[in-house]
């Protein structure tokens, strides 16, 4: 019968996907397909550490989803440590706080479950009716969304001229995201310039996570660059950090999304392409900030402070302005890179403000220049 043969030509089947043997790329597929069937048939919870070394095959078919028993993991706990994390990357699982091999057994057997939930499978039933397109873009923002901040600011008033109580009132709010999972969050400079409190909500998954709000003490800024890091004492299982990437190599043309507060409306995903590169874009300290990315994604108050990612859901840059006639998005707006976010970001949490290289000379006042002659004159 099939399932005899399958079983039969396993053990030469997984030799030949190995090993690759000199086959065409589809014949290995077919074979590997046909190895991880006769798994399925046996009712294993089989990862197969060969998959990523078998061209044709998608990421996700790591796993069978038929139903089948995960109990026993002996399979996945022999895998070795590289093999466990490039199946984590290759499910989109982030597993940057495992520190042993166990932990990613762990991390990586959950992910499995997952998949064979009912939810999951819904899921993955809307999804196939998508195309691959809103597919990727559908992941990209369920991935990066629980990183997205909703910044609200308040300042201290007089209730009345006439009156010397105090009230809180409300003084604006943006965008802003979870850089590491000590509680950084990086937004803009003027979304929190003339705030006397902030405070931080929309983190995490689920509803019950994103509705908790934290305070906010900033840590640092650099009115110059825009940029500013406030630290939030969150638990870590709402503090999902945002993936880097790099802003050196971008071509215009490229697919780019923003995600933030726009009106106060939380998470609103907006997509485009890369307008342009190397824009020279006026800073809120007065100086102007080079290297600035141009975007057409609908960027509009309460965007300040968001990320831009790219289409693998990396940030490339920190949404700070738009240009506009009637201060909505009309189509243009700028991204401070993230190669100099990553560089400011670092010094401020690490040295409290930005370092800034020197000469060693100062100018001196008129009165020291007068004196000093003074003294040489006698």
């Amino acid at each position: 019968s099939f399932v005899e043969t399958s079983f039969m030509l396993r053990p030469w089947i997984k030799h030949i996907t190995t090993r690759k043997m000199g086959l065409r790329p589809q014949l290995r597929s077919t074979m590997a397909s046909l190895l991880l069937t006769t798994q399925a048939i046996r009712g294993v919870a089989f990862v197969p550490s060969f998959l990523p070394f078998v061209d044709g095959l998608p990421a996700r078919s790591n796993t069978i989803r038929a139903k089948r028993s995960i109990s026993d993991a002996r399979s996945i706990s022999e895998f070795s440590t590289s093999e466990l994390k490039r199946l984590l990357t290759e499910r989109g699982v982030d597993f940057r706080d495992c520190l042993e091999k166990n932990e990613l057994v762990e991390r990586l057997q959950s992910s499995l479950r997952s998949d064979e939930s009912p939810d999951a499978d819904i899921e993955a039933a809307k999804l196939a009716s998508l195309s691959s397109t809103e597919q990727s873009t559908i992941k990209l923002f369920q991935r990066v969304a629980p990183s997205v901040a909703f910044i609200t600011t308040t300042a201290v008033r007089q209730a009345s001229p006439l009156s010397m109580r105090a009230i809180e009132v409300p003084q604006g709010s943006g965008s802003g995201f979870v850089w590491d999972n000590q509680g950084h969050i990086v937004t803009n400079y003027h979304v929190i310039q003339q705030a006397q409190r902030a405070s931080i909500s929309g983190l995490g998954v689920g509803v019950e996570d994103s509705m908790k709000s934290f305070d906010a003490v900033l840590v640092g800024a650099e009115p110059e660059k825009d940029i500013a890091v406030l630290k939030v004492n969150a638990p870590k299982s709402v503090l999902r950090p945002v993936n880097v990437g790099a802003s050196n190599e971008l071509l215009v043309g490229q697919s780019a999304f923003a995600i933030g507060n726009p009106f106060g409306l939380d998470h609103t995903l907006t997509s485009g392409i890369i307008s342009a590169v190397g824009r020279e874009v006026m800073g809120i300290g007065g100086r102007p900030i080079k290297g600035c990315i141009q975007t057409d994604c609908s960027i509009n108050p309460g965007n300040s402070g968001g990320p831009l990612l790219d289409a693998s859901g990396r940030l490339i840059g920190v949404n700070t302005a738009i240009y506009s006639p009637s201060g909505a998005s009309a189509g243009i707006g700028f991204a401070i890179p993230i190669d100099t976010v990553r560089r400011i970001v670092n010094q401020i949490i690490r040295y409290g403000r930005v370092l800034r290289p020197s000469i060693g000379i100062s100018v001196a006042d008129d009165q020291v220049v007068r004196g000093l002659r003074a003294r040489l004159q006698h």
